[in-house]
């Protein structure tokens, strides 16, 4: 055993500049030495947004803050669900919305190394630490205290809310269509379409004590009404699951028909043109994707085109979308404006 007693002031840099006295205890049993569980570092925040779980996307690395960005200058390779690793590590609800925002100057950044996936636990597991500069910055907003988890895409999952800092699961008695309704615009989603007891898996968790009471109109769920929940337990196979549908509109507009043309999306209630990076393989995939959608068939052709004026649109990172995958869970807000756009031609009519 160590004999001496460590004194500490707690300003010092490494454990052993502390002050140390000769210890007064002569014995030790091995159920007495000490175990010692360190919190892990803060090293995610979003600055200057309106709370801790909106703003700017910054990283800690070697005691400095810096902004993170995606891995190129165009940043396809950031999206949604991205985001959705940083809004799990700050202890937030789902993401809802993030946007690259270009700057006047360049200043250094932290850069990924690749797309996240969404499942990882910390964004530590997909950057790279090499440094670089870079004119733009990503906003991220995240869902405050409600959120889905385990669901097929971000708009899926069970229905948990915030409450005394802890994550807690809704009784499907609680939770109505109208609080359906509201949940799912919060979360940036279509209509609700399925709302049903353990869809997505089973809760461990504690229950929420409240019955929600909204009228449908309310912007999110905390703004409903609540009362003291009638229901003294709640089985987990009767948690709230629910499945918003997709906001995916998409079309295709300047063709010979529906099938052809100008890829354009519905995102945060706005129509614009679409954009995608990657290799020819995975823009093939999103072009299967929005034919599928709607409903015209197979690929013929995909090539990005110089549109007559200069435009915003939104990027969509092609590596993300699988082919059951929601094109809104890879999208990411471009404040930029180019005058891009991308063509399809589908074999349906």
């Amino acid at each position: 055993m160590w004999s001496k007693e460590f004194q500490c002031e707690g300003s010092e840099s490494v454990l052993l500049d502390c002050g140390t006295s000769d210890s007064t205890r002569n014995t030790c049993t091995p159920d007495k030495t000490v175990g010692l569980t360190c919190s892990e570092p803060g090293d995610v925040r979003l600055v200057g947004g309106t709370s801790k779980c909106t703003g700017r996307l910054e990283m800690k690395h070697q005691g400095e803050w810096r902004p993170m960005v995606g891995r190129s200058e165009r940043d396809c390779d950031w999206n949604l669900k991205s985001s959705s690793v940083v809004c799990r590590q700050l202890g937030c609800g789902s993401a809802v919305s993030t946007e690259i925002i270009s700057a006047s100057t360049h200043e250094s950044v932290w850069r990924t190394l690749s797309s996240c996936v969404g499942s990882e636990s910390s964004l530590k597991e997909c950057v790279t630490k090499k440094s670089s500069t870079s004119n733009a910055r990503l906003d991220v907003i995240c869902s405050e205290s409600v959120r889905l988890v385990n669901g097929n895409s971000l708009c899926s999952g069970r229905v948990e809310v915030k409450s005394n800092q802890s994550w807690v699961s809704v009784c499907d008695g609680d939770f109505d269509q109208h609080d359906a309704e509201v949940l799912c615009r919060e979360m940036d989603c279509g209509a609700p379409s399925v709302l049903k007891g353990a869809l997505y898996g089973e809760s461990k968790s504690l229950t929420w004590t409240k019955e929600f009471q909204c009228e449908g109109s309310e912007s999110v769920l905390l703004d409903c009404r609540t009362s003291d929940s009638t229901r003294n337990t709640c089985s987990p196979a009767k948690t709230v699951g629910l499945t918003c549908s997709e906001p995916d509109d998409v079309r295709l507009v300047g063709g010979t028909s529906h099938c052809t043309g100008i890829v354009e999306m519905k995102h945060q209630g706005k129509w614009r043109p679409v954009a995608s990076d990657g290799p020819y393989s995975s823009v093939q995939m999103l072009a299967s994707v929005v034919c599928r959608k709607l409903d015209c068939g197979s690929v013929v052709s995909a090539e990005m085109s110089i549109a007559p004026v200069e435009q915003r649109i939104w990027g969509i990172s092609s590596s993300c979308v699988g082919p059951e995958s929601s094109m809104r869970d890879c999208v990411i807000k471009q404040s930029n404006i180019t005058p891009f756009s991308w063509k399809l031609i589908c074999s349906g009519k």
